[in-house]
């Protein structure tokens, strides 16, 4: 019998019940046993639901990471708390699984990487979206050289009227920015791991405040207040890799466009190409002098990523595949150097959006 890796969670907000806890509850063998929050009604209404029942209650995370026998932490804090609560988390020996992205900077997740280097143990950030089945069969063909050299992509994460009005979205000094940060970062995450390309060169960016302050708001999540919106409600980057490779990034949560498109991006090599607009994949490329595009039928199931895995939600395939990762030592899905350089970028496009000039890397 395996053992039961004991799981403590930081942060019990929306991320935490809608992703994280649920999630964690139908993995063999892990127990929830420890629930940290600042307000302690959320701790403890966690705690009732997804832990044990001897499970505790902390408002200092610092209290929980005393507790030897957890074995492994999820931090599902706002940005600006990712590194130090995650660094803080290594450094008492559990492995750490943080919320996306990474942090607010490019120093903090630096500094979170090295941490994780010098203390031996796991880290991984919740890109979930790779879990998805579209995108592990872009990723197979990418790996098969089906596409050749890929040259271009497209990264989009584009929302018509989808700004979240609900805990600390709309705060600059708790999140780093607005949709760039929020869910450019999934489609940057995506675009970079397909292309298997994390050496940018240079990066032009541009943020827009624009529908912010409006009043006919028409959104989806109810009317937001304009005074607490204190972030970017589009963003968009052009990025240039190392290699010549270049890749453009579209973000909003607010912007005048009829077809939004989420969490997916499109990619273009020398042989083919695919994109996963419309949460489908799409493989084109010529074939007996035709134009050609592929369209797999991904309910039909496939081969796990790794032996015993069980289907389920991308959540659910994070989840289990982080566990997997701790209970075999290997490598967990997103490894934190890649998450670095999704970081560096998203920082770099918010720089050139304020200095109006390129950001370019050593």
């Amino acid at each position: 019998m395996e053992k039961i890796l004991k799981i403590g969670i930081i942060g019990c907000g929306g991320i935490a019940n809608g992703k994280h806890m649920p999630a964690l509850q139908k993995v063999e063998d892990v127990e929830m046993v420890a629930f940290c929050d600042i307000v302690k009604e959320r701790a403890e209404k966690a705690a009732k639901k997804f832990g044990t029942p001897d499970a505790k209650v902390y408002e200092d995370y610092k209290e929980l990471l005393k507790d030897e026998s957890i074995d492994v932490v999820h931090v599902c804090t706002p940005n600006r708390s990712h590194s130090f609560i995650t660094i803080d988390s290594l450094e008492a020996g559990k492995h750490v699984m943080c919320e996306k992205p990474m942090a607010k900077t490019y120093e903090e997740a630096k500094a979170m990487c090295e941490a994780a280097e010098r203390t031996g143990k796991k880290l991984s950030i919740g890109y979930q979206n790779r879990q998805t089945d579209e995108n592990l069969y872009v990723k197979k063909c990418a790996e098969n050289g089906e596409f050749g050299e890929i040259y271009y992509g497209k990264a989009l994460a584009i929302r018509r009227r989808a700004v979240p009005t609900w805990g600390v979205f709309l705060n600059e000094y708790e999140q780093g920015g607005g949709p760039l940060i929020d869910i450019g970062t999934h489609a940057l995450d995506m675009t970079l791991w397909v292309m298997d390309n994390y050496e940018p060169e240079m990066v032009v960016g541009q943020t827009f405040r624009k529908l912010a302050d409006q009043e006919e708001q028409g959104n989806a999540w109810g009317n937001w207040d304009p005074k607490e919106f204190t972030v970017e409600d589009s963003a968009f980057g052009f990025i240039k890799m190392k290699n010549g490779a270049i890749i453009n990034l579209e973000s909003s949560w607010a912007l005048n466009i009829a077809d939004p498109q989420e969490a997916c991006y499109m990619i273009c090599g020398e042989k083919g190409g695919a994109d996963t607009i419309n949460d489908q994949a799409r493989i084109n490329y010529i074939k007996n002098q035709r134009q050609c595009i592929e369209i797999p039928n991904l309910d039909a199931g496939g081969a796990a990523f790794f032996e015993g895995q069980k289907s389920g939600s991308p959540a659910e395939m994070e989840a289990s595949s982080w566990i997997h990762a701790i209970r075999t030592d290997t490598d967990p899905v997103v490894l934190p150097r890649q998450a670095l350089v999704v970081t560096r970028i998203l920082e770099a496009i918010y720089e050139s959006a304020k200095t109006g000039k390129p950001v370019y890397f050593d």
